[in-house]
């Protein structure tokens, strides 16, 4: 690696995932350079998550932001487990107690503030049919102190829902604050069917 020219090793750097260039940049300072170039970390980042984001211009450069966009991937992912899971306590502590947090559910119900966005999940996670998702098409969008994410959620591949949830970094935590679920067109043709 060290004897390649800069962009062979910069191409070759962006076939490793994020971990990987990680522990590769504290191995000799050589390294720790071409590991902290902003055009590969540009690189992995549409590579990880989306080709939408290519004229972002991040605060903190493309390191840090894969590192934000990675986290609010993992936080979104520990939202459809506590679902899966159906624990009212994990809900209650994943979402910012606040006033103006905001749930739509698919069922067309919209609830505010925290104490009725709590009791919406308790109701949902009462109701018999479990519910399992599938996420697919995960988009993500991250600023300093706020992120977003859309996914279309297969509930045993029977329903689709279109979903967007939106998290507020408070105390040095992402909180959920907003989430909108909207049932998709899964059947075309005659047997159109929205859920």
């Amino acid at each position: 690696m060290e004897q390649l020219v800069p962009d062979l090793r910069l191409h070759a750097l962006s076939f490793l995932d994020y971990s990987s260039v990680c522990r590769l940049s504290m191995t000799n300072s050589l390294l720790y350079r071409a590991a902290n170039e902003e055009i590969l970390w540009k690189t992995i980042y549409l590579k990880d998550f989306s080709l939408e984001q290519a004229n972002v211009t991040p605060a903190n450069g493309w390191k840090a932001y894969y590192a934000a966009t990675l986290a609010i991937v993992n936080i979104n992912a520990e939202f459809f487990r506590i679902v899966k899971e159906r624990s009212h306590t994990a809900m209650s502590q994943f979402w910012l107690n606040a006033g103006y947090v905001k749930c739509f559910l698919a069922t067309g119900e919209s609830f505010t503030g925290y104490n009725q966005v709590m009791e919406s999940w308790r109701a949902t996670f009462n109701q018999e049919n479990a519910n399992y998702f599938q996420i697919r098409d995960v988009r993500t969008h991250v600023l300093t102190d706020m992120a977003w994410v859309t996914v279309k959620a297969y509930s045993n591949m029977e329903r689709a829902y279109n979903v967007t949830n939106i998290y507020e970094l408070c105390d040095g935590r992402w909180y959920m604050v907003h989430h909108h679920s909207l049932a998709a067109l899964i059947h075309g043709g005659a047997d159109q069917q929205f859920l």
